[in-house]
């Protein structure tokens, strides 16, 4: 493998147990404190549960502004609808990117009574620049997610960015995030190009990931647990190996390097600003 594939495991992170919506049990893996480290990123929640109790009651309709929310989804149905009329069904393997911009009320209720219910949200943060644009809303079926299998022993879904010359579902110019799945089967190593301007963190969701050569004291990542990324300068990526037959997010975007001043759904840059996007809201203006 490239020498130059020097980043490492800088910390590993255990998810908080929470509750969110109108009670839907889920894991915060990316909280608030690893905002600025891992910027653009806001959050990352996984839930995974066939407990029908843990997810029924959905995400009744709430705002967002100033910021993208991005929903995988492993296994379930879910449904979206928003005030700009836009409205798509989740189902296994596919994902939904809406862009909250200026402002948007949206519902995410499960259409399924039981049975697993198991998959993520990302936030992704805007540019200043950015925050008031246009709502907008995509819905990407699991067949319109681009897969490549690099070596043998290694499956990859590309769901935004690039990945060994296949271009995700999702391209972004500001943030320019990447956004893989990837499925590793045991023993197997991969040298995973990571652009060294970005800020990086993987999630295992199965398995055992060593991350960081041999030679460079690699650390392991357990099914559960985030594996915050080192930056060096000169980094082309990361060494991967798999401990046992493994799957896990890649997640690594271009930091924006601006003031962060969040009140629940809404994200800006300032204090005024979000005080804005509240008077707005309870106004009825998104």
């Amino acid at each position: 493998m490239s020498s130059a594939f020097t980043r490492q495991l800088e910390r590993v992170v255990n998810g908080v147990p929470t509750q969110d919506g109108a009670g839907v049990s889920l894991t915060r893996v990316l909280t608030h404190d690893l905002q600025r480290r891992l910027d653009p990123f806001l959050m990352l929640d996984a839930f995974h549960s066939d407990q029908p109790e843990d997810y029924l009651a959905g995400f009744p309709n709430h705002p967002h502004r100033g910021f993208e929310t991005v929903t995988y989804m492993l296994q379930g149905r879910m449904r979206h609808r928003d005030n700009a009329g836009n409205e798509g069904l989740l189902e296994p393997g596919g994902m939904q990117w809406m862009t909250a911009g200026r402002g948007l009320v949206h519902s995410e209720l499960p259409e399924q009574e039981d049975g697993l219910m198991s998959g993520f949200q990302l936030w992704v943060n805007l540019a200043g620049s950015d925050k008031m644009i246009a709502p907008s809303y995509s819905d990407i079926a699991s067949a319109g997610i681009p897969e490549v299998m690099p070596q043998d022993g290694v499956q990859i879904r590309v769901l935004a960015g690039e990945a060994f010359g296949v271009k995700g579902a999702v391209q972004r110019p500001t943030t320019v995030p990447l956004y893989l799945d990837v499925q590793m089967q045991a023993g197997q190593t991969l040298a995973l190009p990571i652009p060294a301007s970005h800020n990086a963190f993987l999630y295992v969701y199965e398995g055992q990931l060593q991350v960081g050569s041999v030679e460079q004291a690699a650390r392991t990542a357990d099914a559960g647990r985030m594996a915050i990324l080192s930056n060096p300068a000169d980094a082309a990526g990361v060494q991967l190996q798999a401990v046992g037959d493994s799957r896990f997010l890649v997640i690594a975007g271009a930091p924006l390097n601006e003031p962060i001043a969040q009140w629940g759904p809404f994200v800006m840059n300032t204090r005024e600003q979000v005080e804005q996007a509240i008077d707005d809201f309870r106004a009825g203006r998104f």
